[in-house]
């Protein structure tokens, strides 16, 4: 069971903020950074850059504070004895980068959500909520080399995969990154191992293999939903990627229309 003292997201505080508790909580505590931070590791003071976690355990010693003009940070403070948290595998009372911060966060706002209102389900949503956070922030653990680049990439990956018809070019995605069309096929098919045109080809059939399951809409209406200007142009692609054409498609899955 887990039970939550206090939980905030987008807490703000100035470039003289400064937390020092010598002993520890008698609870856990997991904060999130949303900008640079200095945090007592191994008997020094180390700068640590944003979107980093840090997971202290009950009176285990706490110390972090501001290097920059402004503080920001995500914080829970909770007792549990649940085992995915006590007897976790990430790095306690270290810093370290995760892999997607802005998931994270949206689980934080969630987490406030759920603290202020004593629904039917509230121990149980707070449970799944804080699995799902731990899940994130064990994936991060895993990954390496998370660099500059990284969450401007996720951000686009996000906005490639929420909306594939969109006019997607290399040179335009690479605009919105402020970096080269060449190096952002390179570190984008480094990162997620398809390149950025491959993964808007394959978001759109995956999108248009949803229209052709459960819509009546027709092939020329599903391309272009799907963002193509050439009908045939989709059917080579949909064929090449699905193995049949979209119309051999919707026939399977609906042998008897």
């Amino acid at each position: 069971m887990n039970t939550i003292f206090y939980v905030e997201y987008d807490a703000a505080h100035l470039s003289s903020f400064v937390f020092d508790i010598p002993e520890g909580h008698d609870c856990w505590l997991l904060v999130i950074t949303q900008s640079p931070a200095l945090f007592w590791i191994d008997g020094e003071l180390k700068e640590y850059p944003p979107y980093c976690a840090v997971l202290y355990p009950p009176h285990h010693k706490i110390y972090y504070r501001a290097c920059a003009e402004r503080y920001v940070n995500d914080w829970i403070r909770f007792q549990t004895d649940e085992l995915y948290i006590t007897a976790t595998s990430l790095p306690l009372g270290e810093p370290f980068a995760l892999n997607d911060p802005e998931y994270c966060h949206k689980l934080f706002q969630l987490l406030v959500t759920e603290h202020s209102f004593q629904n039917e389900y509230h121990e149980s949503s707070i449970d799944y909520l804080l699995r799902t956070l731990f899940n994130k922030m064990l994936e991060s653990c895993v990954q390496v080399n998370i660099g500059p680049q990284h969450y401007p990439l996720m951000k686009l990956r996000t906005a490639i995969h929420n909306d594939p018809s969109s006019p997607w070019t290399v040179a335009a995605m690479a605009k919105t990154l402020n970096i080269s069309p060449g190096y952002l096929q390179s570190i984008y098919k480094r990162s997620f191992g398809v390149s950025c045109m491959d993964d808007v080809i394959d978001s759109r059939i995956r999108l248009a293999q949803e229209y052709l399951r459960h819509y009546h809409y027709t092939v020329v209406e599903i391309a272009d939903r799907c963002g193509y200007r050439n009908v045939e142009h989709f059917c080579r692609q949909f064929k090449k990627i699905t193995g049949v054409s979209p119309k051999r498609y919707k026939q399977q899955i609906h042998p008897s229309k």
